[in-house]
C-alpha cells in the first residue's frame, strides 16, 4: 500500500474498474491538495473508445477554469497514452504522477519536452495490477492500447 493518499485513491479507482470487469487503470485530479475528480478505465463497461482512466477522471471533474488546470496534478496508475497525454497538454496540467510505466509507457519524453513535470513512482501495486491483468486478458489489453 502506497503512503501517498492520492496515488492510493487512483489505485482504488483501478481496483473498482477491475471489479466491474474492466481494465485496472485509475486516475485522480488534485487541486490545492484536494481530489476534484476521479475515474477509471471504462472502455469495457460503457463500450467507449475514449474512456481511459484519465479521460474519465477529467470528465468527472467537470468544467474547470484554465487557471484551475494549471494548478492541478493528475495522478494515474499507468503512464498516460497519447490521447490522455494530449489532454494534459491541451489543458495545461503542469504535473502528472505516474504509478508505473513498465507495462506501458506513453509519450513521456514528449510530455516532458512540453514543460510537464512527470513523477514516476514505480509502484509495486500498480505494476502487479497490470501484470496480472495483461496475463489474464491479453486480447483486451491489446485492444485498449490500440494493437
Amino acid at each position: 500500500m502506497t503512503s501517498d493518499p492520492f496515488m492510493q485513491a487512483a489505485i482504488e479507482e483501478a481496483q473498482k474498474g477491475l471489479a466491474e470487469g474492466g481494465i485496472p487503470i485509475g486516475s485522480v485530479l488534485v487541486i490545492d491538495n484536494r481530489i476534484v475528480g476521479r475515474g477509471h478505465n471504462q472502455r469495457v463497461q460503457k463500450g467507449s473508445c475514449l474512456l481511459h482512466a484519465e479521460m474519465d477522471c477529467l470528465e468527472n471533474a467537470g468544467r474547470l477554469k484554465a487557471a484551475d488546470y494549471r494548478r492541478a496534478t493528475l495522478y494515474s496508475t499507468l503512464s498516460p497514452c497519447d490521447m490522455c497525454s494530449g489532454t494534459v497538454l491541451l489543458y495545461g496540467i503542469k504535473k502528472v504522477v505516474i504509478g508505473e510505466n513498465r507495462t506501458f509507457k506513453g509519450p513521456e519524453d514528449y510530455v516532458r519536452s512540453r514543460g510537464v513535470e512527470l513523477d514516476l513512482r514505480d509502484d509495486a501495486q500498480c505494476i502487479q495490477l497490470m501484470q496480472d491483468f495483461i496475463a489474464r486478458q491479453p486480447v483486451l489489453w491489446n485492444e485498449d492500447i490500440g494493437e
